[in-house]
């Protein structure tokens, strides 16, 4: 049985929910999202609060209780505070720049890469070797930052391409002659 869909989601002032069939709605300061609900679960708002509670009688209900709780929770940060993912770029000659919603790289190719941002994603490069990745929703942002990480994943030799600022990349050794 899942415990953590005891833990009532708090929601904090400024924060608009709206629960609908199937659907839930968070309207905040950074933006809006929607979430669907399964039918497995009903999400009640009780106070200043909103509970996730299994229906009786559906299989696998209590584990989707624990799901839907994390997901609102989730939605709850996003609105309010949002995420967040941190690239580094490290390789000689290795640049990101943002323009708008497309991030230009360039990572040893012979072409460019512009990568078009999703609506609801904000990219910035405080530096030529740095990328900043913020949303609303927490998926979004790690599935965007995960597309830009592949197109020049960290290899184990020298440790270069992109990589997250949190990530550790273990080195090979060398061949010796």
């Amino acid at each position: 049985m899942s415990r953590v869909a005891k833990n009532p989601v708090v929601v904090p002032k400024g924060v608009e929910v709206s629960i609908g069939a199937g659907l839930i709605t968070m309207k905040g300061p950074l933006g809006t999202i929607s979430q669907k609900i399964s039918e497995a679960v009903t999400v009640e708002r009780d106070g200043d609060s909103l509970v996730c509670k299994p229906c009786d009688g559906v299989e696998n209900s209590h584990a989707m209780s624990g799901t839907i709780r994390a997901l609102v929770n989730n939605m709850v940060i996003g609105v309010s505070k949002g995420f967040e993912r941190k690239l580094t770029l490290v390789g000689v000659g290795y640049r990101a720049q943002a323009q708008g919603d497309k991030l230009n790289l360039a990572l040893g190719f012979s072409h460019p890469i512009v990568h078009q941002m999703p609506d609801g994603i904000k990219v910035e490069t405080p530096t030529q070797t740095e990328i900043l990745i913020r949303g609303v929703d927490k998926q979004q942002v790690g599935q965007v930052a995960a597309e830009v990480r592949a197109y020049r994943q960290p290899e184990p030799y020298k440790g270069k391409g992109v990589r997250y600022a949190n990530e550790v990349v273990s080195l090979k050794e060398t061949k010796k002659k």
